[in-house]
């Protein structure tokens, strides 16, 4: 999965609204049994890597990806594993474009 989203903020002040709202994103987006663990984000430059699993009972779906921020962009890819099983990729793409678009603006 990947989303662009176009921003006005200077990078560092991008960076630093990214950094702070990470949990909080993947949070919003899953609700009732889907639990998320094992967060952890690493920046270098203005590209953070990050991982977190998915856990709904006994299963585990790990998700992992990169967002980039630019001058003018807010790039996330993201390798969303079974969590698209649970989820249409298409409602979570929707769902975290939204609340990035959210956070930006």
């Amino acid at each position: 999965m990947r989303i662009t989203i176009a921003h006005t903020r200077n990078q560092r002040q991008t960076i630093e609204i990214v950094d702070r709202a990470f949990e909080d994103v993947f949070r919003t987006l899953v609700r009732g049994p889907i639990e998320i663990t094992n967060q952890h984000k690493v920046w270098q430059g203005s590209v953070m890597t990050f991982s977190l699993t998915a856990k709904v009972g006994f299963l585990k779906s790990p998700i992992s990806g990169t967002v980039e921020v630019t001058g003018r962009d807010v790039i996330l890819t993201a390798d969303i594993g079974m969590l698209s099983k649970l989820i249409s990729a298409e409602k979570i793409q929707t769902a975290l474009e939204s609340r990035l678009r959210g956070l930006l603006s």
